[in-house]
């Protein structure tokens, strides 16, 4: 009934609008043209469990780092099949924890929806299952932890794997962890951060399901987050026009460069290194080539509930 309800609503929406494109299961209609990448983790790739089908349009595989099949989780309800990220051992620094995602040197060209990108957003369900942020692996120090808990971004053109274009995470701000959307328009360049004011703890609970939003807008130097379709109030963090937005050309839009990969659940989609591991659960990752509408992002939270 609820799934009904909610195509009504956006039929309503649609009318006099331009049709959308071929619709995918538990995507709500108006996002199928700008859906770049989609992940649910309900369609490996035959003979391989431990890579995931996009269901977007760019058809961008995602590989399961380090624990392949073992990371499709089943978690009852109706999220089903959900990832499961974590950190595999605090004590020794190596490249064993399980994250997700694709990397490459040269740019991965199905992401080109992302050069010379206007808008973006990244969507998804979020639960958190341990521990975070995790214990610093990379120090001796046991008591020290990440400075951040990574969830998912894509890499800008010259990212080392661990620099953004667009992300979801949770962050240090002034000395308090915050969850953000955090980019970077130029390859190289400066970053822009929202953060929200409520405590991330209060926003993302352990062992609760949680529908996160970012949206990113690189002309207007808007960004936004929203927590179960509703939208968070929030802070710019850095002053002055970090996106170096002032004067032409116009429209602003990111470096015309293909990102080098997307990372999810921690940095360094290559894996050669361990940073900001989350132990946490995801489920119906988006990645859009726009900024998402208020009304799509509360659509969106009640079509995949």
């Amino acid at each position: 009934m609820r799934r009904l309800l909610v195509l009504g609503v956006t039929a309503a929406f649609l009318a006099g609008v331009a049709a959308p494109a071929q619709a995918t299961s538990g995507v709500l209609p108006t996002l199928a043209r700008n859906l770049v990448s989609y992940y649910d983790f309900e369609h490996p790739v035959r003979g391989d469990e431990a890579l995931e089908r996009d269901r977007g349009r760019s058809g961008t595989t995602l590989s399961l780092i380090n624990g392949g099949a073992a990371m499709r989780v089943r978690d009852g309800g109706s999220r089903r099949t959900s990832v499961q990220l974590k950190q595999v051992n605090s004590q020794t620094a190596g490249n064993d924890d399980w994250k997700a995602g694709v990397h490459s040197e040269s740019g991965v060209p199905s992401l080109r929806a992302f050069s010379g990108a206007r808008e973006a957003s990244i969507l998804s369900w979020v639960k958190m299952t341990g521990q975070n942020p995790a214990p610093n692996s990379n120090t001796a120090d046991p008591a020290d932890l990440y400075g951040a808990i990574g969830l998912a971004g894509v890499l800008t053109g010259s990212s080392d794997g661990h620099a953004v274009r667009a992300l979801l995470e949770l962050i240090q701000v002034d000395g308090e962890l915050k969850l953000v959307a955090l980019a970077r328009r130029l390859d190289g360049g400066a970053s822009q951060t929202f953060a929200a004011d409520r405590p991330w703890q209060e926003l993302l609970p352990p062992g609760e399901w949680v529908f996160l939003a970012a949206t990113f807008d690189f002309d207007t130097g808007t960004m936004a987050l929203y927590r179960n379709g509703k939208p968070l109030d929030g802070r710019y963090v850095t002053a002055g026009d970090p996106w170096q937005l002032e004067g032409e050309p116009e429209p602003d839009v990111t470096s015309s460069t293909d990102p080098r990969g997307i990372k999810i659940g921690g940095s360094y989609p290559q894996n050669t290194r361990e940073h900001n591991t989350c132990t946490c659960r995801m489920d119906d990752l988006m990645f859009l080539d726009r900024a998402v509408r208020p009304w799509e992002v509360l659509l969106q939270h009640r079509l995949s509930q």
